[in-house]
């Protein structure tokens, strides 16, 4: 299988109306026709658990189970990314971002605080993409993906397999949700998305350690490539549920050229609802 293949691969369904009201009050309900894709396709085919999903509801009633991933300092970075909105919702993105075109943009979740005037002001040609830029104020959520594969940081999931060698390594995902602002005192993202080798291993070292208890959960890869489909891919994910802020234009200084390819940000898959598709939280 080759790498194309594979990021193809690794770049929902019912739950009741009185519980997620507001993300089913738009006429044309988009995500919730995918969903009922989602669960038709996934139904008796033997998927475990997906992502993403509220970390504030532990439940979930699926029970295939696989073995936790190292902690992300035994294993390899092999790619950063990240999404326009939270994939996640839960913490301090609770905010629904809307139906979106259907394709993963304008929705997910978004910072649920309040920015000042001058953190709002306009910035032009931030990540700029055909689905559109980042705007001050805009949410964003940060991939950093981690695998027990011996390989090197790389553009695309890809990156973390090593097909030759192994096919299946443990996955890790160590996210963090940013609110990007205007302010040349906030983060610097240049800083949050460092990394080298430490130990024989390739490690962030920019990953924030201020912001919650990550919560721990079995899940899968994400994307809206999986909106109708399940994924395959195993991953233990580790979400923190407080927002921190970045300078916006350091976000764009990284967009023009990375290690990774990254120069937009991703679309978001929509929030696993149904149980039968979600692992239980410890």
């Amino acid at each position: 299988m080759n790498k194309k293949i594979i990021s193809l691969m690794l770049a929902s369904a019912i739950v009741p109306a009185s519980v997620f009201a507001s993300e089913h009050s738009l006429s044309g309900d988009v995500i919730a026709k995918q969903r009922q894709e989602l669960a038709e396709n996934t139904f008796g085919k033997g998927f475990g658990p997906q992502a993403p999903r509220d970390i504030d509801a532990p439940y979930g009633s699926n029970k295939r189970t696989f073995s936790t991933a190292p902690k992300y300092q035994k294993m390899n970075l092999c790619n950063i990314h990240f999404h326009k909105n939270a994939e996640h919702k839960g913490g301090q993105f609770t905010t629904f971002a809307g139906q979106g075109d259907g394709h993963g943009y304008n929705s997910g979740y978004k910072y649920d605080g309040v920015l000042t005037k001058a953190e709002l002001k306009p910035v032009a040609d931030i990540c700029d993409s055909k689905h559109g830029g980042l705007d001050s104020g805009d949410t964003i959520e940060v991939h950093y993906v981690f695998s027990t594969a011996d390989i090197e940081p790389g553009p695309t999931l890809g990156s973390c397999l090593s097909p030759d060698v192994i096919n299946n390594p443990q996955l890790r995902v160590e996210s963090q949700v940013f609110v990007v602002v205007n302010d040349d005192k906030a983060q610097n993202f240049m800083d949050l998305v460092a990394h080298e080798k430490q130990n024989g291993l390739y490690q962030a070292t920019g990953i924030p350690s201020d912001t919650g208890k990550p919560i721990e959960y079995a899940g899968s890869t994400t994307g809206p490539g999986y909106n109708e489909k399940g994924s395959p891919f195993q991953v233990t994910w580790n979400v923190r549920p407080l927002v921190s802020k970045v300078n916006i234009k350091t976000v764009g200084e990284w967009c023009e050229g990375n290690i990774f390819m990254e120069d937009h940000a991703h679309g978001v898959r929509n929030l696993i609802t149904n149980p039968e598709l979600l692992s239980q939280i410890p």
